[in-house]
Protein backbone atom coordinates (compact mmCIF):
# COMPACT_ATOMS: atom_id res chain seq x y z
CA UNK A 1 0.00 0.00 0.00
CA UNK A 2 1.73 3.36 -1.05
CA UNK A 3 -0.46 6.26 -0.06
CA UNK A 4 0.51 10.10 -0.57
CA UNK A 5 -0.34 13.42 0.42
CA UNK A 6 -2.34 15.58 -1.56
CA UNK A 7 0.87 17.47 -2.09
CA UNK A 8 2.64 14.65 -3.31
CA UNK A 9 -0.43 13.58 -5.95
CA UNK A 10 -0.46 17.72 -6.91
CA UNK A 11 3.33 16.95 -7.96
CA UNK A 12 2.65 13.27 -9.19
CA UNK A 13 0.49 14.90 -11.60
CA UNK A 14 2.87 17.86 -12.65
CA UNK A 15 5.32 15.33 -13.24
CA UNK A 16 3.92 12.72 -15.20
CA UNK A 17 1.82 13.25 -18.79
CA UNK A 18 -0.39 11.65 -21.72
CA UNK A 19 -3.56 11.10 -18.72
CA UNK A 20 -6.12 8.65 -18.58
CA UNK A 21 -8.87 9.36 -16.27
CA UNK A 22 -11.47 6.45 -15.31
CA UNK A 23 -14.86 6.89 -13.25
CA UNK A 24 -16.87 3.75 -11.65
CA UNK A 25 -19.74 2.41 -12.82
CA UNK A 26 -23.34 3.81 -12.40
CA UNK A 27 -21.31 7.10 -12.32
CA UNK A 28 -22.70 9.70 -9.96
CA UNK A 29 -22.02 13.53 -9.81
CA UNK A 30 -18.87 13.14 -7.65
CA UNK A 31 -16.58 10.69 -10.12
CA UNK A 32 -18.11 12.47 -13.04
CA UNK A 33 -17.34 15.97 -11.91
CA UNK A 34 -13.82 14.94 -10.47
CA UNK A 35 -13.02 13.24 -13.97
CA UNK A 36 -13.92 16.59 -15.46
CA UNK A 37 -12.49 19.29 -13.10
CA UNK A 38 -8.86 16.83 -13.03
CA UNK A 39 -9.12 17.02 -16.78
CA UNK A 40 -9.87 20.36 -17.72
CA UNK A 41 -6.77 20.92 -14.69
CA UNK A 42 -4.22 19.07 -16.44
CA UNK A 43 -4.93 20.69 -19.91
CA UNK A 44 -4.51 23.80 -18.18
CA UNK A 45 -1.30 22.63 -17.14
CA UNK A 46 -0.16 21.75 -20.75
CA UNK A 47 -1.05 18.01 -19.89
CA UNK A 48 -2.31 16.02 -22.45
CA UNK A 49 -5.47 14.13 -20.76
CA UNK A 50 -8.78 12.47 -21.47
CA UNK A 51 -11.30 11.17 -19.84
CA UNK A 52 -12.36 7.54 -20.54
CA UNK A 53 -16.11 7.71 -21.68
CA UNK A 54 -18.37 5.60 -19.43
CA UNK A 55 -21.22 4.12 -20.95
CA UNK A 56 -23.31 4.27 -18.13
CA UNK A 57 -23.28 7.98 -18.04
CA UNK A 58 -27.11 9.60 -18.41
CA UNK A 59 -27.59 12.65 -19.88
CA UNK A 60 -27.75 13.96 -16.67
CA UNK A 61 -23.78 14.38 -16.57
CA UNK A 62 -22.47 13.72 -20.11
CA UNK A 63 -22.34 17.42 -20.85
CA UNK A 64 -19.38 17.93 -18.20
CA UNK A 65 -17.29 15.16 -20.48
CA UNK A 66 -18.12 17.27 -23.79
CA UNK A 67 -14.66 17.78 -25.74
CA UNK A 68 -13.13 15.84 -22.93
CA UNK A 69 -12.91 12.29 -23.68
CA UNK A 70 -10.40 10.04 -25.21
CA UNK A 71 -10.16 9.52 -28.84
CA UNK A 72 -10.36 6.03 -30.32
CA UNK A 73 -6.78 4.85 -30.00
CA UNK A 74 -5.63 6.67 -27.35
CA UNK A 75 -2.43 5.37 -25.67
CA UNK A 76 -2.00 6.64 -22.08
CA UNK A 77 0.99 7.23 -20.06
CA UNK A 78 -0.23 7.76 -16.79
CA UNK A 79 -3.79 6.44 -15.86
CA UNK A 80 -5.74 7.75 -12.77
CA UNK A 81 -9.00 6.97 -10.99
CA UNK A 82 -10.93 9.53 -9.65
CA UNK A 83 -13.70 8.13 -6.70
CA UNK A 84 -13.57 5.02 -7.05
CA UNK A 85 -13.21 2.21 -3.97
CA UNK A 86 -12.76 -0.70 -6.10
CA UNK A 87 -12.07 -3.28 -8.70
CA UNK A 88 -15.50 -3.91 -8.87
CA UNK A 89 -16.59 -0.74 -9.80
CA UNK A 90 -14.50 -0.54 -13.14
CA UNK A 91 -17.08 -0.14 -15.81
CA UNK A 92 -17.00 -1.81 -19.47
CA UNK A 93 -14.05 -0.55 -20.97
CA UNK A 94 -11.25 0.29 -17.72
CA UNK A 95 -11.27 -3.46 -16.87
CA UNK A 96 -8.16 -3.06 -19.15
CA UNK A 97 -6.28 -1.04 -16.88
CA UNK A 98 -7.43 -2.84 -13.74
CA UNK A 99 -3.50 -3.37 -13.29
CA UNK A 100 -2.01 -0.55 -14.05
CA UNK A 101 -4.03 2.44 -12.23
CA UNK A 102 -0.68 4.69 -11.44
CA UNK A 103 -2.71 7.12 -8.91
CA UNK A 104 -6.22 6.62 -7.07
CA UNK A 105 -8.19 9.71 -5.68
CA UNK A 106 -10.52 8.53 -3.67
CA UNK A 107 -12.61 9.36 -0.21
CA UNK A 108 -13.80 5.72 0.72
CA UNK A 109 -12.90 3.97 3.47
CA UNK A 110 -13.50 0.75 1.70
CA UNK A 111 -11.12 1.53 -0.68
CA UNK A 112 -8.76 -1.83 -1.71
CA UNK A 113 -5.48 0.19 -2.56
CA UNK A 114 -5.35 -1.02 -6.47
CA UNK A 115 -3.15 1.69 -7.47
CA UNK A 116 0.77 2.19 -7.85
CA UNK A 117 0.26 4.72 -5.35
CA UNK A 118 -3.08 6.03 -3.84
CA UNK A 119 -4.34 9.93 -2.57
CA UNK A 120 -7.10 8.56 0.76
CA UNK A 121 -9.21 11.24 3.03
CA UNK A 122 -11.88 9.26 4.39
CA UNK A 123 -12.79 12.31 6.15
CA UNK A 124 -13.54 14.28 3.08
CA UNK A 125 -17.70 13.93 2.64
CA UNK A 126 -16.86 13.88 -1.01
CA UNK A 127 -14.08 13.06 -3.67
CA UNK A 128 -14.22 16.22 -5.70
CA UNK A 129 -13.12 17.82 -2.17
CA UNK A 130 -9.79 16.45 -2.55
CA UNK A 131 -9.33 16.70 -6.30
CA UNK A 132 -9.68 20.62 -5.89
CA UNK A 133 -6.85 20.45 -3.28
CA UNK A 134 -4.75 18.90 -5.63
CA UNK A 135 -5.53 20.93 -8.51
CA UNK A 136 -5.58 24.27 -7.18
CA UNK A 137 -1.69 23.72 -6.22
CA UNK A 138 -0.91 23.77 -10.12
CA UNK A 139 -3.80 25.29 -12.05
CA UNK A 140 -6.25 28.31 -11.74
CA UNK A 141 -10.05 27.22 -10.80
CA UNK A 142 -11.73 28.68 -13.62
CA UNK A 143 -15.52 28.46 -14.01
CA UNK A 144 -15.82 25.23 -15.81
CA UNK A 145 -13.15 23.79 -13.25
CA UNK A 146 -15.37 24.99 -10.49
CA UNK A 147 -18.97 23.98 -11.81
CA UNK A 148 -17.35 20.33 -12.30
CA UNK A 149 -16.29 20.37 -9.04
CA UNK A 150 -19.12 21.73 -7.40
CA UNK A 151 -21.59 19.13 -8.90
CA UNK A 152 -18.69 16.51 -7.32
CA UNK A 153 -19.34 18.22 -4.12
CA UNK A 154 -22.94 19.10 -3.53
CA UNK A 155 -24.64 15.81 -5.56
CA UNK A 156 -22.88 13.50 -2.41
CA UNK A 157 -23.78 15.90 0.31
CA UNK A 158 -27.48 16.52 -1.55
CA UNK A 159 -27.49 19.45 -1.32
CA UNK A 160 -25.54 19.86 1.62
CA UNK A 161 -28.05 18.00 3.88
CA UNK A 162 -26.74 14.44 4.17
CA UNK A 163 -25.06 13.80 7.22
CA UNK A 164 -21.84 13.83 5.42
CA UNK A 165 -22.21 17.64 4.75
CA UNK A 166 -19.28 19.96 7.16
CA UNK A 167 -17.98 22.90 7.65
CA UNK A 168 -14.77 21.61 5.08
CA UNK A 169 -17.69 20.82 2.61
CA UNK A 170 -19.36 24.30 2.67
CA UNK A 171 -15.62 26.00 2.64
CA UNK A 172 -14.98 23.85 -0.60
CA UNK A 173 -18.07 25.28 -2.31
CA UNK A 174 -18.08 28.42 -1.58
CA UNK A 175 -14.39 28.67 -2.90
CA UNK A 176 -15.43 26.82 -6.12
CA UNK A 177 -18.57 29.30 -6.45
CA UNK A 178 -16.06 32.00 -6.11
CA UNK A 179 -14.66 30.71 -9.51
CA UNK A 180 -17.39 32.72 -11.08
CA UNK A 181 -20.06 29.90 -12.77
CA UNK A 182 -23.40 30.11 -11.63
CA UNK A 183 -24.83 27.85 -9.41
CA UNK A 184 -28.55 28.56 -9.30
CA UNK A 185 -29.06 26.32 -13.07
CA UNK A 186 -26.89 23.72 -11.53
CA UNK A 187 -28.91 23.16 -8.33
CA UNK A 188 -32.33 23.39 -9.95
CA UNK A 189 -30.96 20.79 -12.39
CA UNK A 190 -29.82 18.51 -9.69
CA UNK A 191 -31.98 19.11 -6.78
CA UNK A 192 -35.27 20.76 -7.63
CA UNK A 193 -36.03 18.65 -10.94
CA UNK A 194 -37.45 15.08 -11.83
CA UNK A 195 -39.03 13.74 -14.87
CA UNK A 196 -42.63 12.33 -14.44
CA UNK A 197 -41.84 8.89 -14.78
CA UNK A 198 -39.42 9.65 -11.69
CA UNK A 199 -42.56 10.80 -9.60
CA UNK A 200 -44.63 7.69 -10.59
CA UNK A 201 -41.55 5.33 -9.61
CA UNK A 202 -41.44 7.29 -6.23
CA UNK A 203 -45.73 6.22 -6.03
CA UNK A 204 -45.28 2.97 -6.75
CA UNK A 205 -42.09 2.55 -4.05
CA UNK A 206 -44.35 4.21 -1.14
CA UNK A 207 -47.15 1.82 -2.34
CA UNK A 208 -44.52 -1.08 -2.34
CA UNK A 209 -42.74 0.15 0.67
CA UNK A 210 -42.03 -2.39 4.04
CA UNK A 211 -41.73 -0.13 7.55
CA UNK A 212 -39.59 -1.99 10.21
CA UNK A 213 -38.24 -1.16 13.56
CA UNK A 214 -41.16 1.02 13.94
CA UNK A 215 -40.97 2.69 11.46
CA UNK A 216 -37.43 3.79 11.12
CA UNK A 217 -36.15 1.41 8.62
CA UNK A 218 -37.74 1.55 5.03
CA UNK A 219 -37.07 -1.07 2.20
CA UNK A 220 -38.36 -0.33 -1.08
CA UNK A 221 -38.08 -2.58 -4.08
CA UNK A 222 -37.83 -1.05 -7.87
CA UNK A 223 -38.48 -3.90 -10.51
CA UNK A 224 -38.05 -4.09 -13.85
CA UNK A 225 -41.54 -4.75 -13.95
CA UNK A 226 -41.97 -1.35 -12.12
CA UNK A 227 -39.26 0.30 -14.77
CA UNK A 228 -40.95 -0.79 -17.77
CA UNK A 229 -45.25 0.15 -17.05
CA UNK A 230 -43.99 4.12 -16.76
CA UNK A 231 -40.64 3.68 -19.62
CA UNK A 232 -38.50 5.06 -16.92
CA UNK A 233 -34.38 4.82 -18.29
CA UNK A 234 -31.23 5.71 -15.85
CA UNK A 235 -31.81 9.32 -15.93
CA UNK A 236 -35.31 8.85 -14.24
CA UNK A 237 -33.28 6.96 -11.64
CA UNK A 238 -30.58 9.26 -10.84
CA UNK A 239 -30.04 8.73 -6.92
CA UNK A 240 -33.11 7.54 -6.16
CA UNK A 241 -31.52 5.79 -3.57
CA UNK A 242 -32.01 9.32 -1.50
CA UNK A 243 -36.01 9.22 -1.50
CA UNK A 244 -36.67 6.75 1.29
CA UNK A 245 -34.63 9.12 3.74
CA UNK A 246 -37.24 11.34 2.55
CA UNK A 247 -39.85 10.30 5.15
CA UNK A 248 -40.55 11.39 7.93
CA UNK A 249 -39.00 8.86 11.14
CA UNK A 250 -36.88 6.92 8.44
CA UNK A 251 -33.31 6.77 9.81
CA UNK A 252 -32.04 3.87 7.41
CA UNK A 253 -33.37 3.76 3.90
CA UNK A 254 -32.81 0.43 1.97
CA UNK A 255 -33.27 0.41 -2.10
CA UNK A 256 -33.08 -2.79 -4.00
CA UNK A 257 -33.16 -2.03 -7.71
CA UNK A 258 -33.52 -5.02 -10.14
CA UNK A 259 -30.87 -4.58 -12.87
CA UNK A 260 -31.52 -5.90 -16.71
CA UNK A 261 -29.19 -8.86 -15.94
CA UNK A 262 -30.94 -10.01 -12.78
CA UNK A 263 -28.99 -9.22 -9.80
CA UNK A 264 -30.04 -6.69 -7.38
CA UNK A 265 -28.48 -3.43 -6.72
CA UNK A 266 -28.44 -2.60 -2.73
CA UNK A 267 -28.05 0.90 -2.02
CA UNK A 268 -28.13 2.02 1.92
CA UNK A 269 -28.26 5.38 3.80
CA UNK A 270 -28.29 5.44 7.25
CA UNK A 271 -28.23 7.71 10.20
CA UNK A 272 -24.44 6.38 10.98
CA UNK A 273 -25.23 6.81 14.88
CA UNK A 274 -27.83 4.50 14.47
CA UNK A 275 -26.67 1.63 11.77
CA UNK A 276 -23.46 1.52 9.77
CA UNK A 277 -24.25 1.12 6.06
CA UNK A 278 -20.72 0.27 4.95
CA UNK A 279 -20.76 -2.48 7.77
CA UNK A 280 -23.74 -3.84 6.69
CA UNK A 281 -22.69 -3.53 2.65
CA UNK A 282 -19.37 -5.07 3.43
CA UNK A 283 -21.38 -8.69 4.88
CA UNK A 284 -23.47 -8.53 1.03
CA UNK A 285 -20.04 -7.91 -0.63
CA UNK A 286 -20.05 -4.19 -1.05
CA UNK A 287 -18.69 -1.21 0.75
CA UNK A 288 -18.82 2.82 0.81
CA UNK A 289 -19.43 4.96 4.17
CA UNK A 290 -20.83 4.79 7.41
CA UNK A 291 -23.69 6.97 6.17
CA UNK A 292 -24.26 5.36 2.82
CA UNK A 293 -22.88 2.46 1.05
CA UNK A 294 -23.89 0.19 -1.66
CA UNK A 295 -23.57 -3.99 -2.99
CA UNK A 296 -24.48 -5.71 -5.84
CA UNK A 297 -26.38 -9.40 -5.30
CA UNK A 298 -28.02 -12.32 -7.45
CA UNK A 299 -31.40 -12.11 -7.37
CA UNK A 300 -34.44 -12.90 -6.79
CA UNK A 301 -35.53 -9.62 -4.94
CA UNK A 302 -37.22 -11.56 -1.78
CA UNK A 303 -33.50 -13.61 -1.49
CA UNK A 304 -32.16 -10.52 -1.70
CA UNK A 305 -34.10 -9.02 0.87
CA UNK A 306 -34.00 -11.36 2.96
CA UNK A 307 -29.93 -11.36 3.13
CA UNK A 308 -30.24 -7.24 3.44
CA UNK A 309 -32.21 -7.95 6.77
CA UNK A 310 -29.80 -10.37 8.14
CA UNK A 311 -27.16 -8.42 7.38
CA UNK A 312 -28.43 -5.29 9.17
CA UNK A 313 -29.26 -7.53 12.28
CA UNK A 314 -25.81 -8.84 12.55
CA UNK A 315 -24.28 -5.58 12.76
CA UNK A 316 -27.04 -4.00 15.09
CA UNK A 317 -26.51 -7.35 17.13
CA UNK A 318 -22.95 -7.04 16.91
Amino acid sequence: MNTITIAQAAEFLQAHDGYLILTHVRPDGDTIGCAAGLCRALRQAGKTAHVLENPEATELFTPYFKGLTAPEGFAPDTVVSVDIAARSLFPEGATQYLDRVDLAIDHHPSQEFFARATCLDSGRAACGQIVHEIVKQFAQITPEIGEALYVAVSTDCGCFQYSNTDACAHRTAAELMESGFNPYPVNRKFFRTKTFKRLRLEGMLTAGMELRDGGQTALVFLTRQMMNEVGAGERDMDDISAFVGQIEGVKNGVTLKETADGHVKISLRTDPGDLNASAVCALLGGGGHAAAAGAMAEGPMERVRQAVIHAIEQVRNG
